[in-house]
């Protein structure tokens, strides 16, 4: 019974250790925490989008330098 009794008691006191956290500041908006993880899934994201510009940007190179050479072969 004493056994019980202080597995009881422990438990109580570790209830008792914890506290409501405090509510932030009515007058300025808590900080955001999820930048980090933001910005390591934005940065691959950017990366293909600038990937898929310089992709474009060759290709429509290629394509003027392709018709520049037909018409000077084709007078």
């Amino acid at each position: 019974m004493s056994r019980s009794l202080l597995c009881a008691l422990m438990a109580l006191a570790l209830l008792a250790g914890c506290s409501r956290p405090k509510p932030p500041d009515k007058d300025r908006p808590p900080e955001p925490q999820a930048t980090q993880m933001r910005d390591a899934m934005q940065a691959p994201l950017e990366q293909a989008r600038q990937a898929q510009e310089e992709a474009r940007k060759a290709a429509e190179e290629q394509r003027a330098a392709i018709d520049a050479a037909t018409d000077a072969t084709s007078n």
